[in-house]
């Protein structure tokens, strides 16, 4: 008589009791370097006021004063996150006269933030509606 055990695709009937293991395939994990700049990419996004710098540049290229008016925070806090951004190659400036115009560098950056800020919007409105019932 054979006592071989039964894999997950030889079992019949209803699964057992408990919590039930799955197993997927093995991603294969980017090296460290690139978890590194990774990490660094993500804290770089990491402050409010550079989140809100990116929506803003997801419309349209802008120069500093007219993200000083949209955001309403001073010129040298502005410049400061800027600088953050560019140095994590999230955005590039180009000087236009006496101004610098500055854009998103790709729009990968720019789903990163997006889809963080809807998670959280929409993690807000279900806890909201379900905290109401």
């Amino acid at each position: 008589m054979s006592t071989e055990i039964p894999t997950p695709a030889d079992q019949s009937g209803p699964p057992a009791e408990g919590p039930m293991e799955l197993s997927a395939p093995a991603v294969p994990s980017p090296d460290r370097d690139a978890l590194d700049d990774a990490g660094d990419l993500l804290r770089a996004l990491a402050a409010p006021v550079r989140i809100a710098i990116v929506l803003q540049l997801l419309q349209h290229d802008r120069c500093v004063h007219e993200l000083v008016g949209a955001l309403g925070v001073t010129q040298p806090l502005i410049s400061q996150h800027l600088r953050v951004l560019k140095a994590a190659g999230v955005v590039h400036g180009q000087r236009n006269g006496r101004e610098i115009m500055y854009r998103l560098v790709d729009d990968h950056l720019a789903h990163i933030v997006t889809d963080a800020v809807t998670h959280v919007t929409e993690s807000r409105t279900n806890t909201t509606v379900s905290g109401e019932a």
